[in-house]
């Protein structure tokens, strides 16, 4: 595995070691919160870590967002700071906690199909039939609902919920050139405080100062440190890619569940996680390889000269590495291990 690889399978997991724990600490700040409150809170938390930590830390050479740049951004928000959160909560409620931190793995599946439909990611034999080991250990949950605390209407909240966050990675992986602690933060803040308002025009009345810290250090955690990570993730990996890496994120709920929910495992239950555990695996196991051609290419992101970034400077560009500026990739043929990121989007 290249180095890119690397970092990007380090932060898809630590990403989705920091979410996974969510899910049954969701559930057990639902006993006090509506979940539109909840949602607002978790990203609320989300977005005020990132800009503490957009005051605190030194200047970053990562491109920064642009106006061309605001109808994805306003979608991610709807769609993956809105609508997913939300659906996730409601069907929490409905589900055991155990169940909901498994069915959370249609995630994974749902993003890449979507990356190979729609956005043009290729995907090989190998991380086809891990897709399907994922689809097929989530639909083992639904065969025996008394085992795992499942109902229709909370199952299908849970999918929606996962549908969207499909949506909101790839559209995510598309702006991951910009800086993703700029994403992050105005994707959260955005999330934050509509979720909020709503909730409160709604009736929700604010809980006492603790619950309401608590569910702050929640979503700064889970809902902030986890979707920066995730981000650099999508940049590396691709979303498809990504989402293998991701998928082990209800594999820590589930076991957190147990501990916090008093959940135990069911022998379906052992065996989905199983499917889902040997799917990840395949995809980790992945190796693509081929002479493929670069198109030319104008654009603007962070960088090093590497094989991909052989161009010219100006006096005004900067001159220490990595740094980022507008820049023209030249055509360039070449084989080489390679992921679908930004410059690998070529036909198979």
């Amino acid at each position: 595995m290249q180095r890119p690889a690397r970092y990007g399978a380090m932060f898809g997991l630590l990403a989705a070691a920091l979410f996974g724990i969510s899910a049954p600490l969701s559930k057990l700040l639902l006993g006090t919160l509506r979940p539109q409150l909840l949602a607002g809170l978790l990203y609320l938390g989300a977005g005020l870590s990132l800009s503490l930590l957009h005051i605190v830390r030194p200047r970053k050479a990562e491109s920064p967002l642009r106006k061309s740049d605001v109808l994805p951004l306003l979608a991610i928000i709807a769609i993956g700071g809105i609508a997913g959160p939300l659906l996730m909560l409601f069907g929490l409620l409905r589900v055991g906690a155990l169940t909901g931190s498994l069915l959370l793995n249609l995630e994974a599946p749902l993003t890449i199909l979507l990356a190979v439909l729609l956005f043009g990611e290729h995907l090989g034999r190998h991380a086809a039939a891990a897709a399907a080991l994922i689809l097929g250990g989530a639909a083992l949950l639904r065969l025996q609902p008394g085992t795992s605390q499942a109902d229709s209407s909370g199952v299908l909240l849970l999918a929606g919920a996962c549908l969207c966050w499909a949506i909101d990675n790839n559209l995510t992986q598309r702006l991951t050139l910009r800086d993703p602690v700029a994403l992050v933060r105005i994707k959260t803040l955005g999330a934050g405080c509509v979720n909020l308002l709503v909730a409160l025009l709604l009736g929700a009345r604010l809980p006492e100062p603790g619950i309401i810290v608590s569910a702050l250090l929640l979503g700064s955690v889970s809902y902030g440190a986890s979707v920066v990570l995730d981000a650099y993730a999508l940049r590396l990996l691709g979303a498809a890619r990504e989402a293998a890496f991701f998928a082990t994120a209800p594999f820590i709920g589930a076991l957190a569940s147990i501990v916090l929910c008093g959940d135990r495992l069911g022998a379906v239950d052992v065996g989905a996680m199983g499917a889902m555990a040997l799917g990840v695996v395949l995809l980790l196991r992945e190796r693509h390889a081929h002479q493929h051609t670069h198109e030319a290419l104008d654009h603007e992101h962070i960088h090093s000269h590497d094989a991909h970034h052989q161009h010219n400077h100006t006096p005004t560009d900067p001159s220490t590495a990595p740094h980022s500026h507008p820049h023209r990739h030249e055509p360039l043929v070449h084989d080489h291990p390679h992921l679908p990121d930004q410059h690998h989007r070529h036909r198979h």
